[in-house]
């Protein structure tokens, strides 16, 4: 509960003796660079062969020949939607950017230039830590799209090279049913995902104390815990808006 308590007071004081809206744009577009742009080629990779590999498992499953091979299109593209696009994809991103994100901001911690910042009257934490957020909350939502379109081709793959489903198929499960809330679910989980794994990384490094073993620790820290945010605010969000 304590750090709970800090962790929102930490978020609040993001909003406080702000710098000018020209140096936000700026930090933020650098911040967008670092966690978008240089995720691609990871997120890219991993979503490929996961839906590779939901396209053999759904079809290697389908052992009752009443069910249509269409099926395994539409099992892969609702899961790609609803929970391998967002969600493993958060996981992946907070194992790069966040650990990244608290290890930069520990470093400036036992390094003083944080306390550097605060002694010419900045307010450190809005000038270092609303960047990362508000970029990440700009890119993520994008490496969901580009996961969840990656996964969907990787899947057709699967199914054009493996043998295991007709393209023609494949094809007419992706179309069979479709509910395109799933798609503004998934965007909406990419929002809270980011804004977890930005904050909480951020919050681990801001407070570091000690030297570059607690740095490493801090880094750990913020992986796990957002990790554990991620599946939690997973289950609410389902909960809220899937269950009727």
């Amino acid at each position: 509960m304590k750090n709970l308590g800090r962790y929102l007071i930490f978020i609040n004081s993001l909003f406080k003796n702000r710098e000018s809206f020209k140096t936000y744009v700026k930090l933020t577009f650098e911040e967008c660079m670092l966690v978008g742009i240089n995720s691609i080629v990871l997120v890219g990779l991993v979503s490929l062969f996961i839906g590779a590999v939901s396209t053999l498992q759904t079809a290697y499953n389908l052992v009752n020949p009443l069910i249509p091979d269409s099926v395994v299109g539409l099992v892969v593209r609702d899961l790609t939607i609803l929970e391998l696009a967002p969600t493993i994809t958060a996981i992946i991103f907070a194992g790069k950017v966040g650990s990244s994100i608290a290890g930069n901001l520990g470093t400036m911690r036992i390094t003083e230039q944080i306390d550097a910042l605060e002694v010419m009257g900045i307010n450190s934490a809005s000038y270092l830590v609303l960047p990362k957020i508000v970029g990440t909350l700009i890119m993520y939502p994008l490496l969901v799209i580009l996961a969840g379109v990656l996964a969907i081709f990787g899947g057709y793959l699967a199914a054009k090279f493996g043998g295991v489903v007709s393209t023609a198929n494949y094809f007419m499960g992706l179309k069979m049913d479709f509910n395109q809330f799933t798609v503004s679910f998934a965007l909406i989980k990419s929002v809270v995902f980011g804004f977890l794994v930005s904050s909480i990384s951020s919050y681990m490094g801001f407070f570091t104390k000690g030297g570059a073993l607690e740095v490493g620790q801090a880094s750990t820290r913020a992986v796990t815990v957002s990790c554990i945010a991620i599946l939690f605010s997973d289950f609410i969000l389902a909960q809220l808006l899937l269950v009727r």
